[in-house]
């Protein structure tokens, strides 16, 4: 049984004592859950378990190349005793207690690190947040046990139970417990040490024996008289997963980039979290950390966000179990795209309770991702209901803010509401056509009626063509890729209606950057950036059909026309600020599973 297969089989064990945390907390008038945050937590942890899928070659492989080819030890016999196991787990423990303290010490880990300390909330779902990244560099610091000579299996059990630990101690609702803190890491001991408070700031590292921690210098007692406040000094204030994970790396990098000194520029990297070039310092100056600031990342939600938000949840954990009880005996291929599909699904859900995008939007882009991957793996009979229902959700998205526009009164046009559902109905007419063999033709023809609609709805309000270089860019493009056609076997009943295809989608392109040049707005560069996915998926789908097959071609062709496809519909809604009630600030505030921003 894999590691990933043991995760699964204890998830449920974990869910049952959060759910007594929970009722506990509730109970006691003290609980220390929100929805979004353990949601956000919990997805962060799949997170980390489905990508670990990819990196177990750092985690495991190296370690096991390294015990084949440079042990300098070899005694399977102990390891695998009752001492062994002992001694192997003392060891693990050892090991990664320095990798934990180098966590905090090492800008660069801290990096990998901080996706676990950036819940505001201290409970059993925050030990299930884990870093996606950690691996990268982690595997280091156990070098010595494959120097020992401590067998693979061995590694890998220990770890595992090192980690499954960790959990229980991740909750405010069990106080001190006398003799063990003072020799194991316990609630008290962990909860010092995901405080940022001054006096508990980087302390206590201990994965199971807080004994590291006194011996080395890095203990701290949990002092009554203050209370612990949680989360990282440089807040992340996000329930996104892809930022929760790139945060730190997306400032080095900045701090780095700036740098005049090459000496500087790598030390950015290596120096404690927080240090910083005097240079970059005067150009990007932040403000120091004040505990007065620290306020609650708590965006508000209306009750049928919590809902939607819960049932998109359920649907995710489904879908992450079956992907790790299966990764490990799959092709590489098909774990890229389910893995590809679930991230869809937990950037969607972070956004939606965030407020960024609408329900509908979210949905979208699920069926989206769904359609995609079941193309590309040959699901037929799920292909043909995720491919229509994709633009059919993005048509009743499109609908609903009309409607809402109308219902508010708020003046304008409703042309641009038309324009844009004529664009999507055309193309989910030619998805349709295009789902049958030697219906290409009406395909083409359903595309091209689509751009020319999506040509209207962005002259709407402009110019022809404000921008005549880009104008020329496109028709060259354009020119260049017909040509290619042209050379690589274009089919001669194909050689017009494809010219027609590929002037028109040029100039639908053209006539989108040409607007955002004028606009100049995040929503019409948005739209703009989506009409240059629509040449490249068209370009990846002439070029699979009529020159050569491109491996995995369904995934590139599918993936880039419905970001296309989302650019496009998102930049409208925002342009013309009418979107959905439920992509606006919520109306009501989330009530269940929440807490005051004092209880921080």
């Amino acid at each position: 049984m894999s590691p990933s297969q043991i995760i699964v089989l204890a998830t449920p064990v974990f869910f049952v004592l959060i759910a007594i945390e929970l009722a506990v907390g509730f109970k006691r008038q003290r609980n220390t859950y929100r929805l979004a945050d353990a949601v956000s937590s919990i997805s962060l942890g799949m997170l980390s378990q489905t990508s670990a899928v990819f990196t177990r070659l750092l985690r495991i492989g190296i370690y096991t190349a390294l015990f084949e080819h440079v042990a300098l030890w070899r005694n399977d016999a102990f390891w695998t005793s009752l001492p062994g196991w002992l001694l192997a787990l003392v060891f693990y423990d050892f090991c990664y207690y320095w990798l934990h303290r180098m966590g905090h010490e090492s800008a660069v880990l801290w990096a990998a690190h901080a996706v676990h300390h950036q819940s505001q909330d201290y409970n059993l779902s925050t030990a299930l947040r884990q870093t996606s990244s950690g691996a990268l560099l982690g595997w280091v610091f156990y070098v010595p046990m494959a120097l020992a000579g401590v067998p693979p299996l061995v590694f890998g059990v220990v770890a595992l139970i090192d980690l499954l630990y960790q959990f229980w101690v991740h909750t405010e609702q069990v106080g001190r417990l006398g003799w063990f803190d003072r020799w194991f890491c316990s609630p008290s001991n962990h909860r010092v040490h995901h405080a940022v408070n001054d006096a508990y700031l980087d302390k206590n590292y201990g994965g199971i024996l807080i004994l590291w921690d006194r011996m080395f210098g890095t203990f701290k007692d949990e002092d009554a008289q203050e209370k612990c406040v949680y989360g990282t000094r440089g807040l992340l204030n996000s329930w996104d997963p892809l930022w929760a994970n790139a945060q730190v790396y997306a400032g080095l990098a900045h701090d780095s980039w700036h740098a005049r000194s090459w000496l500087d520029k790598l030390k950015v990297w290596i120096q404690p979290p927080g240090w910083r070039p005097a240079d970059v310092a005067e150009l990007f100056p932040k403000p120091a950390f004040s505990m007065a600031q620290m306020q609650l990342y708590h965006p508000p939600m209306s009750r049928t966000v919590q809902w939607f938000a819960l049932v998109q949840f359920a649907l995710l954990l489904t879908g992450v179990a079956a992907f790790l009880w299966q990764a490990d005996a799959a092709p590489l291929a098909h774990n890229a795209i389910w893995f590809a599909v679930l991230l869809t699904v937990q950037w969607s859900l972070g956004a939606v309770m965030q407020g960024r995008i609408g329900m509908l939007m979210a949905l979208m882009l699920q069926s989206a991702a769904l359609a995609t991957a079941t193309s590309a793996l040959g699901l037929t009979a799920w292909h043909w209901l995720f491919k229509p229902l994709t633009m059919v959700i993005a048509i009743i998205l499109v609908a609903t803010s009309a409607y809402s526009t109308s219902a508010r009164g708020t003046p304008g046009s409703n042309t641009p509401w038309i324009l844009l559902m004529a664009a999507l109905s055309g193309s989910l007419a030619g998805d349709v056509f295009l789902m049958f063999p030697g219906l290409f033709i009406p395909g083409l023809v359903s595309f091209l009626v689509a751009h020319l609609f999506y040509v209207a709805l962005f002259k709407s309000g402009q110019t022809w063509f404000p921008h005549r270089g880009a104008l020329a860019a496109t028709l060259g493009i354009g020119v260049a890729m017909y040509a290619f056609l042209w050379t690589g076997g274009l089919p001669p009943a194909l050689r017009a209606p494809v010219a027609a295809y590929v002037l028109v989608i040029a100039l639908m392109a053209a006539q989108a950057i040409g607007r955002a040049t004028v606009l100049r707005d995040a929503a019409s560069l948005c739209v703009a950036i989506g009409a240059g996915f629509f040449m490249l998926s068209d370009s990846l789908l002439a070029t699979n059909r009529f020159v050569t097959p491109l491996p995995m071609a369904q995934v590139w062709v599918l993936a880039t026309y419905y970001a296309a496809q989302a650019l496009i519909v998102a930049g409208m809604l925002r342009g013309t600020a009418r979107a959905e009630p439920s992509s606006a600030a919520p109306l009501t505030p989330q009530t269940d599973l929440a807490r005051s921003p004092s209880a921080a």
